[in-house]
């Protein structure tokens, strides 16, 4: 792998293009055992100096405008709950305003590398309400005045509690002071009510990591509560996302996301590792013992095992040695550079443990057990395990990250196919607002559409990496006319065009948005056609579908097994696996409107 240049699979990009679809996912799919996505180093080195400024950046401000913390002394801070309150803020005005998540190369925007808030501060980009025939006034799908004057509002609050020079209220304990109430309370609700009506942005803002712990610093401010019940807020909050966390990776999807993220990896150069992932690499994929124990052992169980301990423990030596492997489990995730990039996010938590559960030791009168009252800890457990438990079960109801499902790998998802008759291109339609182009106009840009083309098909072949890309093409198949017809897209990676922000969740690609987008860009029928799955629900051994086709909206639905795709390698050399139709768009023919044969009878 060079600095500037990325790492290509061994074929002619000349050639690429006219290769069978199948043999270019299995090219792909063995080209990621060796060297992942492949991208240059030059775009980890960027990831580098973003994180190296997030910290400056976040010591600079906190240091600079809080009198009573002097700058160059940082152990002064330790166990300042102000510290905690405004590092709290920064990482989601980091996160809201799009530099945390999805941002850069390694989550697909290479030209600008952020859309997020450039976004959301333009009217006429797509909206997301997620319940607009519930909730009155969030109707539609275009950004209005009111929806950017609820975002700069959130932003300009963050700003606001960011710089405040703390106050002494009845929970403070030192010079420094604390964040007054107002910050917290506000930033809140104008999160809820941009939320209403736009979920992307909600989202974007991580409610489910620092929600609850902000509100309860404004609550229990404004209650003139103490500092012990705010502490007690954010452990139980940390535990319920390692919980969360621990909970989703239940399962066999988890395995062949260990492995793929072990395997894009820019420090993990060596081949006998990669290739010990797999059982008999490249011809068998399928995962090894050594994959097995790095998904469920060094992650599964460490994230059931030690938030337990430190959320409990007594023992100061127990507590700093649970607390230092939590924060090398942190440090672990952000070298592997996963696509969508949450690294901030990981960077906090090595900060944010230590701080909590040391600075803030429960043998020091800061346990579960030390709240000046029960409802303390009932509420904060109610308000973050709910998510959870909901999404685990009822994955179509709550987003992912509302389930705290990270790095589990059983996500909603997609694989987009557009005719190859310029299909792709009405994406770039003026009458479509968005602040990026499309991904094919970018990458086709920087290095020509026949290299391009290996990048942007990369990621249909990472998501057949996992079981729910072999689940979606083996529906594809029987949806289009020829797959050599098609150029193969990941969902996640066009949701970012699309919207201006991904993570992960596939509601937010889903049928309303491919309506809102089919508004303005107009595709013919078997133009655009999108095999969208849902997450599998703890307790069920299927797996949800519809077929999407942008002009004529959902034309079916099923279900399949999903221990089924699991047992395909990744180009399914067995052909594709057995699902069951549950429900048919009267009128339509799987695969005869994919070539455009559609009637009048059948658009309207």
């Amino acid at each position: 792998m060079g600095f500037k240049q990325g790492d290509l699979p061994p074929v002619d990009p000349a050639e690429f293009g006219s290769m069978p679809t199948m043999a270019r996912m299995k090219l792909l799919a063995q080209h990621w055992i060796d060297y992942g996505f492949g991208a240059p180093k030059i775009f980890h080195t960027i990831y580098l100096v973003k994180g190296l400024f997030f910290f400056v950046g976040g010591w600079l401000v906190i240091g600079v405008t809080t009198p009573g913390l002097p700058l160059w002394d940082l152990g002064a801070w330790w166990g300042e709950l102000i510290v905690l309150q405004k590092a709290m803020l920064w990482v989601v005005l980091w996160s809201a305003t799009g530099y945390n998540e999805s941002w850069g190369p390694l989550a697909f925007k290479f030209m600008p590398m952020t859309a997020a808030h450039r976004y959301w501060i333009r009217t006429g980009t797509l909206r997301l309400p997620p319940w607009p025939d519930k909730v009155p006034l969030t109707k539609g799908d275009e950004r209005k005045p009111i929806d950017v004057a609820l975002y700069v509002a959130m932003v300009a609050v963050l700003a606001l509690g960011l710089i405040h020079s703390g106050e002494q209220t009845a929970a403070a304990y030192s010079e420094a002071g604390l964040v007054p109430a107002w910050p917290f309370i506000a930033y809140i609700v104008l999160q809820v009510l941009l939320g209403l009506r736009d979920k992307v942005a909600f989202l974007a803002s991580r409610p489910e990591q620092y929600s609850v712990v902000l509100l309860g610093f404004g609550a229990l401010t404004a209650m003139s509560g103490g500092a012990v019940d705010m502490i007690i807020v954010a452990k139980i909050a940390m535990f319920a996302v390692w919980w969360g966390a621990f909970l989703s990776k239940i399962g066999v999807h988890f395995t062949p996301t260990v492995q793929a993220m072990l395997n894009n990896s820019p420090i993990n150069r060596f081949k006998a590792f990669r290739h010990g992932l797999y059982r008999n690499p490249p011809e068998d994929m399928m995962p090894s013992r050594l994959a097995f124990f790095f998904a469920h052992v060094l992650g599964t169980f460490v994230e059931f095992s030690l938030p337990l301990i430190i959320l409990f423990s007594t023992n100061w030596t127990v507590t700093v040695l649970a607390t230092i492997s939590l924060m090398i489990f942190h440090v672990f995730i952000y070298s592997m550079f996963a696509l969508a990039m949450p690294q901030e996010w990981n960077l906090f938590y090595v900060f944010y443990t230590p701080f909590v559960f040391l600075g803030f030791f429960n043998g020091d009168g800061y346990a579960p057990w030390d709240a000046s009252s029960v409802w303390i800890v009932v509420g904060a457990v109610v308000l973050t395990l709910t998510g959870p438990l909901i999404g685990n079960f009822r994955p179509d109801k709550i987003s992912f990250l509302i389930s705290m499902r990270q790095y589990a790998g059983n996500w909603a998802s997609a694989i987009m196919a557009f005719r190859t008759n310029g299909a792709e291109a009405k994406l770039d339609n003026p009458n479509f607002v968005t602040s990026i182009p499309s991904h094919r106009h970018q990458l086709y840009t920087l290095f020509g559409p026949e290299v391009a083309e290996i990048f942007l098909q990369k990621t249909a072949a990472f998501r057949m990496t996992q079981s729910q890309g072999r689940g979606q093409m083996s529906i594809m198949m029987n949806h289009v006319d020829d797959l050599d017809n098609y150029h193969l897209r990941e969902g996640e990676m066009m949701c970012t065009h699309f919207v201006g922000w991904q993570f992960g969740d596939g509601h937010l690609f889903d049928e309303f948005t491919i309506a809102a987008i089919q508004k303005r860009c107009n595709f013919e029928p078997g133009e655009w056609v999108t095999v969208w799955t849902e997450a599998q629900p703890l307790h069920k051994k299927t797996l949800e579908y519809k077929v999407i086709d942008a002009a004529l909206g959902v034309v079916e639905r099923g279900h399949y097994v999903v221990a089924d795709a699991v047992a395909q390698q990744p180009w399914l050399p067995d052909g594709p696996i057995d699902y069951t139709v549950t429900w048919r768009k009267p009128g339509y023919e799987p695969g005869v409107f994919a070539s455009g044969q559609a009637t009048d009878a059948m658009i309207s």
